[in-house]
């Protein structure tokens, strides 16, 4: 609806030669806009101000000439001018309906739009290191992610879902230690566990899992030897990664570090598909290194005259692009940064020919941004071609009582128990109730509840009771006719009905707002409004009345209503179910 009047507007503005020719600097379907009080009408355009400067009349006289100008429309009853030059739009009743018939006619593709082949959208997120299972902060990467992915779909982006797999450096090291000391443990032998190790009950569960063969003949005391007298952990692990490879040899140690990885990406891979999260590839660190695409990506950077080298190392000239400082690319021992990896990573999606790089990142990588935005720029790519969404923290609360989690003691709740705990629908839902820039409290025993506190419950619900009529209909031996439906939409004449139409009608828009500005918590206010209304007018009115062509017309409406809520659902990721 907000495009048909969008081409009215512009159908009028060419029609008048002293407007047509400023209006081309103005995107008109950018100034339509929903009202926010429905007595100034459905939609309103702030047009005749946009155009004021630039063609040096009053906005009010502006929109005089727009109005008088306005064709006869059946998609509109009345256009009224408001306060410095706003223009108000009265959708008609035949449009409403039209509408409606469309939300029937269209099914669960209404609201989506036409496929768009460009940009070419790279969506990564979640990405967290193999070192351990997924937890809560985790489970809100993905259901965002998923959920963006979803609506960018919807509104028609051409967009591929990938996990950038960290499995390169020293992470890796450490998860491979770890497990032979677990191994060790559980052979008998007594120590003290290091305090950077990674100590989860999880890397028992892999040292059990795993072929731990070649780690026969291996001691403690050949492990911990010559181990430093120095409290610094970082020393110690690395002294313990060192012996680990000189006892089993590089080959080996590295054997087991990647079946311990692969233990873990199982694992994730299980529980990501299981949440309804899936990506289109799985991206490994380790090939950036193996198909040299570090080394491409320098040697772009090189023949651009963007590196020089300074006390031993390579350094990047971030500084150029306004980052704070430049950046080490290569050590004075020869090794890579992790820096030269995400440029590496960022240069090789380019080169895959995508158009945009949304990346979903932690919040502690707001820094991280400048300095990969400067690296495509420094490449010859432009650096808004790197889009970044930073995710805040996730505490959890049970019965009034903050949880307390560790990643580093391994005393954590995994993203599966949260699952098994509150269900998929729930903590998908969750998830995205807020913006992704705010810290999310997440209030378990709500999660849990059947009541009408519980959003989840109260949107499913509003779909489970449409369903219900439709059964009430069956066991009176009666039939749904959606022809006979549209045919009186004439009859739904009731403040309700009228409500819940407009309120259908602004699917489309939502899932463009939503997708537009990266917010799936639009579309969950919106499936909560819609769900209340439906319930006002379940409360308020009878379906089944024995007027044939009223009833059909209300069943027609609530079946419009219950496909939206499925649609809006399964975007987020949610079940929308016939029985509660």
């Amino acid at each position: 609806m907000k495009n048909e009047i969008a081409k009215l507007v512009e159908q009028t503005l060419n029609s008048l030669s002293d407007l047509s020719e400023s209006s081309d600097i103005v995107s008109i379907h950018t100034t339509v806009e929903r009202t926010r009080d429905p007595r100034h009408g459905d939609f309103t355009t702030n047009i005749a101000m946009r155009l004021a400067k630039s063609i040096g009349k009053n906005p009010r006289e502006i929109a005089q000439s727009i109005v008088d100008a306005i064709p006869n429309s059946d998609f509109v009853d009345k256009v009224d001018i408001a306060g410095p030059g706003f223009i108000n739009f009265h959708v008609s009743r035949v449009a409403l309906q039209a509408e409606l018939e469309e939300v029937l006619r269209q099914g669960v593709q209404y609201g989506r739009q036409e496929r768009r082949p460009e940009p070419k959208i790279l969506l990564e997120f979640v990405s967290a290191n193999p070192t351990g299972p997924l937890h809560v902060g985790h489970g809100r990467h993905a259901s965002y992610g998923a959920t963006l992915g979803n609506l960018l779909d919807a509104a028609g982006h051409n967009v591929d879902r990938e996990y950038y797999v960290n499995d390169a450096g020293r992470q890796m090291d450490i998860l491979g230690v770890s497990v032979i000391l677990r191994t060790l443990e559980s052979n008998g032998d007594s120590f003290e566990f290091p305090e950077a190790g990674y100590k989860g009950e999880y890397i028992k569960d892999i040292a059990n899992e795993i072929d731990t063969s070649s780690l026969q003949g291996m001691t403690v005391s050949s492990l911990f030897d010559s181990l430093p007298d120095d409290d610094d952990k970082e020393v110690i692990i690395g002294r313990l990664i060192e012996n680990a490879e000189t006892i089993l040899g590089i080959e080996k140690f590295h054997h087991l570090r990647k079946l311990s990885l692969n233990s873990i990406l199982d694992e994730m891979k299980e529980d990501l598909a299981e949440f309804g999260v899936t990506f289109d590839r799985w991206f490994s660190e380790q090939s950036l290194t193996d198909d040299g695409l570090i080394d491409a990506a320098l040697a772009v950077l090189k023949d651009r005259r963007m590196l020089y080298e300074k006390d031993g190392a390579t350094w990047f000239r971030a500084t150029d692009f306004g980052d704070e400082k430049d950046r080490v690319v290569v050590r004075e021992n020869g090794k890579k940064t992790y820096f030269a990896s995400d440029i590496a990573y960022h240069y090789g999606k380019r080169e895959r020919n995508y158009d945009l790089l949304l990346d979903i990142l932690g919040s502690d990588h707001h820094g991280y941004v400048a300095r990969v935005q400067a690296g495509l720029e420094a490449m010859g790519y432009a650096a808004d071609s790197l889009e970044v969404e930073l995710m805040q923290f996730v505490t959890l609360y049970r019965g009034g009582e903050k949880i307390q989690m560790s990643t580093r003691s391994g005393e954590f709740v995994t993203l599966r128990q949260l699952r098994e705990e509150v269900g998929n629908d729930a903590a998908r839902f969750f998830y995205v109730m807020r913006s992704n820039d705010q810290h999310l409290d997440f209030d378990m025993e709500l999660a849990k509840s059947r009541s009408n506190d519980n959003p989840v419950y109260y949107i499913q619900y509003a779909h489970a009771r449409v369903a219900s009529v439709f059964r009430q209909l069956e066991e009176k031996t009666l039939e749904y006719n959606q022809d006979v439906g549209i045919a009186n939409f004439d009859k739904l004449t009731e403040s309700h009905e009228r409500g819940l139409i407009t309120s259908l009608s602004r699917y489309p828009e939502i899932i463009e707002l939503a997708a537009n500005n990266r917010a799936p918590q639009h579309l969950v206010h919106y499936l909560r409004d819609i769900a209340n209304e439906l319930h006002s007018y379940y409360n308020a009115h009878q379906f089944i009345v024995d007027d044939t062509n009223l009833r059909n017309a209300r069943l027609a409406l609530i079946h419009a209503t219950r496909t939206v809520i499925a649609s809006g659902l399964g975007i987020i990721g949610v079940s929308a179910p016939d029985t509660m």
